[in-house]
C-alpha cells in the first residue's frame, strides 16, 4: 500500500477530480497536478503496486494511437491496463490516470500501467519510475518554442535512458536514426521494429528531414529508401553505423482508403497471417508495428495482438470518423510538418480529392510558433483540394499558406467561429460525401467540443 504522503495526495486528487466531474468538466490533468504537488513521488508509489509493471510510450508522432493499440492488446490478453487514454501525456496526466483507476486507499484497479508520455517529459518521468518497457516511436521537429532542437531533446532522452535499470526493455524504431541511436545508451535489451517493404517510400530524404547526418560521427547519411521524412533504410559510409536489424518488421504493407494490412516477420518466425489495421495511412501501419513490437517485449502472443489491432478504434482526432448530417467527417490532428505530411499522405495514397476544414491555433498546447506550416507539404495536397474552409486563431496565416501552395483563391474560404466553420464546411459537402478536418490540438478540441454539443460525438474524456 502507498505511504501516508501518497495517500494524502491520492485523496486530494480524487476530491478535485470529483469536483470537476460534478461541474461537467473532464478533469484529466488538474487532479494529477494537485496529487504531485503534495507528493512528487505519487506516480512511483502507486505504480509499484502493478503486477505487470509499467510501459511508457513516447515520441513526437503516433504515441497516442500506439498507446491505445497496446492498451487494447493488453486487455485482450486478460490484463487490466491503467492508461491515460484521454491523451493527457505530461507527468500530471499520468498521475491523473492513476487517480482515476485507484481506490481511496491508493490501490490500483489494474495490473499494468500503460502511459503515453510527452517526449519532452520523458527524461523527467524516467527519473521518477522504473518502467518494464520504454517504447519510442520517432523524433521529429515539433513546437520549437517548447522542445527546442531535436538533437538537444535526443541527448536529454539518451541521458535518461543511460540511467535505466538494465532489466528494462527498450523498443525503438530502427528506421529513425535519431531513435535507433538511443539504443547505444542502454545497458539492457533493445528490440527494434521497422518497415522492410521495398515498395514503400522513395530515395531522397524529404525537405522536412531532421536527421540528414549520422548521430555518431555527424557525416551525411545515405538512404537506400525513405519512408517518411528521415525514416527509412539509412547508413553512414564514414563510420559504418547502419540501420539496426529489425526484431519485428513489416515485409509488406497494403494501403486502402480506410485501412492497411501488414505482413510481419519477427526474429524467430516469418509465417504469420497478415495483420489488419482498421485506420488509414502508412503512419498508422507504423503505429501498429510499434504496438506489436512492444507486445512482444511483454511476451504477448502475436495472434492476440493482431486480433486486438483488428478491432481498434481511433483516438481523439486521429482519423476518427463521424456521421454528421448525412456526411462522413474525418478528424485529423496535425501539429508539425511530419505529422501534417503523414496525414496528407493518407489522403493522397487513396486518390481522394478532399473538401477540407482546416483549423490553425497558436495556443501553448499547439506551439506559439506557427512557421512550421511553411515546411509542411501543402503543395502536394493543393491540386487535389476541391474546397477548404480555414478557421482558428491563425486562419488568415493558414489561408495565405494555402494560396501560396497553389490552391485557387476561389476555393479558399475563411470563416470565423467554430460553429459557423462547421456549418459552412459540412454544408458544402454533398450528402453521402466526406469532409476532412485537419486541425492543431486546441483547434481540434474546440471543433470536437462543438460537435459533441450537437450530439455527433462523445466528449473526448468519455471516449
Amino acid at each position: 500500500m502507498p505511504d501516508t504522503l501518497a495517500l494524502l495526495a491520492n485523496g486530494a486528487g480524487k476530491l478535485a477530480r470529483l469536483g470537476l466531474q460534478l461541474s461537467g468538466r473532464g478533469g484529466t490533468a488538474l487532479p494529477g497536478l494537485i496529487a504531485l504537488k503534495i507528493d512528487p513521488d505519487f506516480i512511483a508509489a502507486v505504480a509499484s503496486e502493478l503486477a505487470h509493471g509499467v510501459v511508457l510510450v513516447s515520441g513526437t508522432n503516433g504515441k497516442t494511437t500506439t498507446a491505445r493499440m497496446l492498451s487494447d492488446i493488453a486487455r485482450a490478453t486478460g490484463w487490466a491496463p491503467m492508461h491515460n487514454r484521454s491523451g493527457s501525456n505530461l507527468e500530471r496526466g499520468i498521475a491523473g490516470a492513476l487517480l482515476a483507476e485507484s481506490n481511496w486507499r491508493g490501490e490500483p484497479s489494474g495490473d499494468i500501467g500503460l502511459f503515453e508520455v510527452d517526449e519532452a517529459s520523458l527524461p523527467l518521468v524516467l527519473g521518477r519510475i522504473s518502467p518494464r518497457v520504454v517504447l519510442v516511436t520517432n523524433l521529429f521537429r515539433d513546437q520549437l518554442d517548447r522542445y527546442f532542437e531535436i538533437d538537444q531533446l535526443a541527448r536529454r532522452i539518451g541521458d535518461a535512458i543511460a540511467k535505466l535499470d538494465p532489466r528494462a526493455i527498450l523498443v525503438l524504431n530502427a528506421d529513425d536514426p535519431i531513435v535507433a541511436w538511443l539504443g547505444q545508451r542502454h545497458t539492457g535489451p533493445v528490440l527494434y521494429f521497422g518497415v522492410d517493404d521495398p515498395s514503400v517510400g522513395g530515395k531522397v530524404p524529404q525537405a522536412i528531414s531532421d536527421a540528414t547526418r549520422c548521430p555518431r560521427c555527424r557525416s551525411p547519411l545515405r538512404y537506400e529508401r525513405v519512408v517518411l521524412a528521415h525514416e527509412g533504410d539509412w547508413s553512414c559510409s564514414v563510420c559504418g553505423l547502419t540501420r539496426p536489424e529489425r526484431d519485428v518488421a513489416a515485409t509488406r504493407v497494403v494501403l486502402t482508403p480506410v485501412s492497411s494490412e501488414i505482413q510481419l516477420r519477427t526474429a524467430v518466425a516469418s509465417a504469420f497471417d497478415p495483420v489488419r489495421v482498421p485506420v488509414a495511412g502508412l503512419y498508422n501501419a507504423y503505429n501498429a508495428l510499434a504496438a506489436i513490437a512492444a507486445a512482444r517485449a511483454l511476451d504477448i502472443a502475436l495472434p492476440t495482438a493482431a486480433r486486438a489491432i483488428a478491432a481498434f478504434r481511433p483516438a481523439f482526432g486521429r482519423l476518427e470518423q463521424l456521421p454528421v448530417d448525412g456526411r462522413t467527417v474525418r478528424l485529423g490532428l496535425v501539429k508539425n510538418p511530419a505529422g501534417f505530411n503523414a496525414a496528407v499522405g493518407a489522403l493522397l495514397e487513396t486518390g481522394r480529392t478532399p473538401r477540407l476544414l482546416a483549423a490553425l491555433n497558436d495556443r501553448d498546447a499547439d506551439g506559439r510558433d506557427v512557421s512550421w506550416i511553411w515546411d509542411a507539404d501543402f503543395e502536394s495536397l493543393a491540386p487535389a483540394i476541391e474546397h477548404v474552409v480555414a478557421t482558428g486563431i491563425r486562419s488568415r496565416d493558414l489561408a495565405n499558406r494555402l494560396k501560396y501552395a497553389g490552391v485557387p483563391v476561389e476555393r479558399i474560404e475563411v470563416v470565423d467561429g467554430w460553429g459557423s466553420a462547421i456549418d459552412r464546411a459540412v454544408g458544402g459537402v454533398p450528402r453521402g460525401g466526406e469532409l476532412v478536418v485537419l486541425a492543431t490540438y486546441t483547434a481540434m478540441l474546440a471543433l470536437r467540443r462543438e460537435l459533441a454539443r450537437r450530439g455527433h460525438v462523445a466528449p473526448f474524456w468519455e471516449d
